[in-house]
This record gives structure tokens, C-alpha cells and sequence, in this order.
């Protein structure tokens, strides 16, 4: 049998379904590639993480006698791989742009349940273990964990353990829960070799300033490039708290980085807030955003 796989979104980041497909059907002796339009294939599979606000499928398949279609960018109600393929090793040779780095989840779920953000109804209010780091990981140097919200498993400080025995480079790329960590935990996480720390600052009505300080109380970590937290903009908050959240971070010796939700909505304050912080060569080099943006400065409007 063929089969024929489509990352909808690009290749600017591996799709893990598609890795866990790849390997699942090469298992069964089937042949994996790439979809071509001038292929033939029994099986197509197009996923897609992002809405149409990042990606579109205009894809039309002629070619292939059954193409499913799954992923969050597809809307809510989909369907999850089957346990065979859910626990297939991820087949990391299918982006080797990526070399070295092994991709996958301790847990699933989260219990903040944030208007935002789908992993609450997609994966559930509880988050749970849903495999050991042996189940992705075979020896790659850098480990991207995509976990919600780690922190928030009964069975973290277990897990913690397994990324620091490791001895990879651990990107929590997702984000740690700032509100969650204790001495115990955080004492876990002095033992990982961290590449990057991704917290997030997102209600701006909740202050979280005395937990960032206290994290870095408690970690061994203080360059503040491995210290990054997402700040979620055009959510329900004015550009002054977002300017705020910024700044406070940046106070303290963490470096933010702006999320827009539905950026074509997005005034064009925000749009400029989120080049200035992003970019961080103009971030160190211009230290305020009113010599950045004279003439947006001062405006107070919706973000």
C-alpha cells in the first residue's frame, strides 16, 4: 500500500501525527512519501494545526482512493489516533531539517480551560501522563516538549526526573504553568539541562509578578534569552497593560515574546508592539516603545 502524507501548515515545524503515521504504516510494510499531485497513492493523510488565520487547505486530492483529514485546524470534533499510532515512535528522518531533536508529549490536558486556547476541550480539564520520555526519545540531543501544562500532572515531578536523567537539551516549548511551581519542582527543574524555559503572562488582569520573581529565586537559570514568556495581546486587554506586561518582564530579567490572537483583527498598535518585542535586536537596542513607535505611543486604543 502507499501512502502519501500533507502538512498543511508548511515545514517550518514538524507535524508530529504525521511522524507517528509515517512510522505506524512503514511498520506495516507500507510505502511512506511526501504527496505529489503526480503520485497514486492508496491513503493520503492531510493535518493541520492552524486555523485559517495562519493556514488554508485549498488542496484538492484526485489521486488517492481515501484521504483523511485531521487536526485541531480543522475545527473541534475530530477524531484521535488509534493507541497503534498514537504510540508509534515519531519517524524524525520525515523532517530532516530538523536533526537531532526528538518532539513529543509527557502529558495532555490542562485545567485552566482559557477562552483562547482548545486544550481544554480538545484533551480535558485534568492533565494526565500519556507516555514516558522513552516512548519519543531514543538518544536525540535537544528534546521539544510540547506538553500544555506539565506542571499541572500529579505525575510531573516524575517526569521532570526522566527529562533531567536524560541529559538532552530540553525545550519547554509550550510553557510551564508560572503559577504552579514550588520549591520541590522547582529544584526538579535545576537538574534539566534547559535550553529554553517558556513561560505565559496572559490574563493581564492577574498579576503573576510575585511568581516570576520567586522563580527566579528558586532557578539556577538567569540568562534571559532561556527565559522567555509568550504575552498574549489583542485578548481582551489595552495596549497599556500589554506595554506593561512587557516591560514588567523585562524588568526582571525574562524576555518576553508577544502572541496576537487573530492578528487581522489586531490594531496596528499591537502589530507594532509585537515587531518591536520579537524582534530582539531592536528590543535591546531601543529600550522603549514610544522611541520605537513616536507617533503609536501614546495610544490607548483597544489591543
Amino acid at each position: 500500500m502507499k501512502v502519501g502524507l500533507i502538512d498543511v501548515d508548511s515545514h517550518n515545524w514538524p507535524n508530529l501525527c504525521l511522524m507517528k503515521l509515517s512510522t505506524y504504516h512503514k511498520t506495516q510494510g507500507n510505502t511512506v512519501e511526501w504527496w505529489t499531485p503526480d503520485g497514486s497513492y492508496d491513503i493520503v493523510y492531510k493535518s493541520r494545526v492552524f486555523t485559517d488565520s495562519y493556514s488554508r487547505d485549498s488542496l484538492v486530492i484526485p489521486n488517492a482512493a481515501h484521504v483523511f483529514c485531521g487536526g485541531t485546524g480543522y475545527g473541534p470534533g475530530g477524531s484521535n489516533l488509534p493507541d497503534a499510532v498514537e504510540h508509534s515512535r515519531p519517524d524524525c528522518g520525515l523532517y530532516p531539517q530538523f536533526p537531532g531533536t526528538a518532539y513529543g508529549f509527557l502529558t495532555r490536558g490542562c485545567p485552566r480551560d482559557c477562552g483562547f486556547c482548545i486544550v481544554s476541550g480538545k484533551e480535558g480539564r485534568h492533565s494526565r501522563q500519556v507516555a514516558d520520555l522513552s516512548e519519543f526519545w531514543d538518544g536525540q540531543r535537544e528534546i521539544k516538549l510540547l506538553d500544555a501544562n506539565l506542571l499541572a500532572c500529579p505525575d510531573h515531578e516524575r517526569l521532570i526526573l526522566q527529562l533531567a536523567d536524560s541529559r538532552a537539551w530540553v525545550d519547554f516549548s509550550q510553557g510551564l504553568d508560572i503559577r504552579l511551581v514550588t520549591p520541590d519542582n522547582a529544584a526538579l527543574l535545576n537538574r534539566v539541562r534547559t535550553k529554553t524555559i517558556h513561560f505565559a503572562w496572559d490574563d493581564p488582569n492577574v498579576d503573576l509578578t510575585p511568581c516570576f520573581r520567586r522563580f527566579l529565586e528558586l532557578t539556577n537559570i538567569h540568562d534571559f534569552r532561556r527565559l522567555r514568556v509568550y504575552v498574549l495581546t489583542n485578548y481582551g486587554s489595552t495596549h497599556e497593560q500589554d506595554l506593561y506586561r512587557v516591560e514588567t518582564l523585562r524588568s526582571m530579567g525574562y524576555d518576553p515574546y508577544v502572541m496576537v490572537y487573530e492578528r487581522p483583527s489586531a490594531p496596528p498598535i499591537t502589530r507594532q508592539l509585537q515587531r518591536w518585542v520579537n524582534n530582539k535586536r531592536i528590543f535591546r537596542a531601543v529600550p522603549h516603545f514610544a522611541d520605537y513607535v513616536p507617533s503609536m505611543a501614546g495610544g490607548g486604543k483597544r489591543a
